[in-house]
């Protein structure tokens, strides 16, 4: 058995019957929406056509929301239904980075996320979903897609349909018979700042970028607003994980790099273990519930890399730990040989958001080849810094430093100008050069700003370490709060 939708748009009116009895059967809050109705018209006056797409989750046969969420509250049932338990839900929201159609939200609350969830508690008394019931047009279709007897799985074989996004190789379990493609391609046409009847959700604030081709005479003109929700403080948990794992990755060349006395023996395991503990800590404050975050130890899911990542945090925090308690028990010799364990798990440190960043399915920028070399990189840039701001060698430290930043500019080139494989990381890669930081000339965008802030800090690294440090730690953040909110803004729906 599998469930799923058939969604027969030569029958639409777009009416939103369906809209309103999904939010008065399930308590949808007022701004959210599991299933919504988006408007695109094409054609110039006076050849217009206005076309409708009813959009809402996909109950995706691999679906990324189910892998992605660190303590299972999202499953794939037995019936095919994506589910979701929202009393385990943590708030994390990884599952509405992961899904490629924006159908997942979060109820501020409860803290918990929702989305459609084909009405599980009629279907399970023998009733349809109640986007079903309501539509005059009978235009929605629910069934078994593999019970030949059932009228969706009559009419898969008989009309020609399309999903939404195959690209993203999810499987979705929503057809669409009839529907104009402008309407299920997110960044395709046009989307002007005012909407039919009313101003655009304010969510994403920032212009389209004028560098993009849209459709030619192709407007969205109604459509539901998506919220950004990763924001500074998953960019500030970026910098004081690199700064933690890049005091690791060094450790072991303490010695070359010129540090002495208390900073030789102590400050790599000391800067590792206390930036892990703020980078942990900022985890669960960033959680929507985060007097919740022990179910990561009592029910995980161990595809997620939030799981994954926490056990390595865990790992090389308590090795780091050892290490100072080695010192502290005149085991020097034991100390020095920890930090070569410590180094490789300073590695695993910098670059597993590189792989949570691949479970995300709707940003597609975050998935680019160069996110792993990247996040190495910085944690070695940040790493050599703070060791310079300690009395390293100044040379020394400026090499490690300089090549460090030459390399961070140059995969930070490649993913602002370079090539991207989909329609969704080219957009977020225009929206690189056009996010803005107050108070900074009209010129100058963010992605420009963090690049001239790397190059400043690392080359007064050599005159003034702790300049250096301050400038290079803030190049860092302004970068990954961009690289952030980019990945986000291209619309999925």
């Amino acid at each position: 058995m599998k469930y799923g939708f058939l969604i027969d748009h030569d029958r639409c009116i777009g009416c939103h019957a369906c809209t309103v009895a999904c939010k008065a059967e399930n308590n949808v809050p007022v701004g959210d929406f599991r299933t919504w109705v988006k408007y695109v018209e094409k054609g110039a006056f006076p050849e217009v056509r206005r076309h409708f797409a009813v959009l809402r989750c996909n109950h995706c046969s691999n679906a990324p929301c189910v892998t992605i969420c660190p303590v299972n509250a999202l499953e794939k049932r037995a019936d095919g239904i994506v589910d979701i338990d929202r009393d385990a839900c943590i708030g994390c929201r990884a599952c509405m980075q992961a899904c490629p159609y924006d159908a997942i939200y979060l109820n501020q609350d409860s803290g918990a996320v929702e989305k459609c969830h084909f009405c599980a508690h009629r279907v399970e008394k023998g009733l349809e979903p109640a986007c079903v019931i309501v539509c005059p047009e009978q235009a929605i279709i629910a069934g078994d897609l593999q019970n030949p007897k059932a009228k969706i799985a009559q009419m898969l074989v008989q009309c020609e349909t399309i999903v939404r996004r195959p690209e993203q190789r999810t499987g979705p379990n929503v057809y669409y018979k009839g529907v104009e493609p402008a309407g299920l391609d997110p960044g395709g046409p046009e989307r002007p700042s005012s909407y039919l009847w009313s101003q655009r959700p304010p969510h994403k604030p920032e212009p389209w970028p004028i560098s993009l081709p849209v459709l030619p005479n192709t407007r969205v003109v109604l459509d539901t607003g998506h919220k950004v929700e990763w924001g500074w403080t998953v960019a500030l948990y970026l910098v004081t994980k690199a700064i933690g794992a890049g005091a690791g990755i060094l450790a072991p060349f303490a010695a070359w790099l010129g540090l002495t006395g208390w900073n030789a023996a102590y400050l790599p395991e000391v800067l590792a273990l206390v930036f892990t503990a703020i980078t942990a800590a900022i985890l669960i404050e960033d959680l929507a519930r985060p007097a919740r975050f022990y179910r990561l130890l009592t029910r995980p899911n161990w595809k997620s890399w939030l799981v994954k990542g926490g056990i390595i945090l865990t790992i090389y925090a308590a090795l780091a730990a050892a290490g100072i308690a080695a010192r502290f028990l005149d085991a020097g010799h034991l100390a020095e040989l920890l930090r070569w364990p410590l180094a490789a798990l300073g590695l695993a440190t910098a670059g597993y958001t590189a792989l949570l960043f691949a479970q995300c399915e709707g940003r597609d920028l975050w998935q680019s080849k160069w996110c792993l070399p990247h996040l190495l990189v910085q944690a070695s840039m940040v790493g050599g810094t703070a060791f310079a701001a300690a009395g390293a060698s100044p040379a020394k430290a400026a090499i490690v430093v300089g090549a460090s930043a030459v390399m961070h500019i140059v995969i930070g080139c490649l993913e602002r100008f370079g090539t991207h494989e989909t329609s969704n990381a080219r957009q977020a890669a225009a929206f690189l050069g056009t996010l803005r930081v107050d108070a900074t000339p009209a010129w100058m965008s963010a992605w420009t700003l963090s690049m001239l802030l790397v190059v400043l800090g690392a080359g007064v690294v050599f005159f003034g370490a702790w300049a250096g440090l301050a400038l290079v730690l803030a190049g860092l953040f302004v970068y990954e709060w961009t690289f952030v909110r980019a990945g986000q803004l291209p619309p999925l729906s």
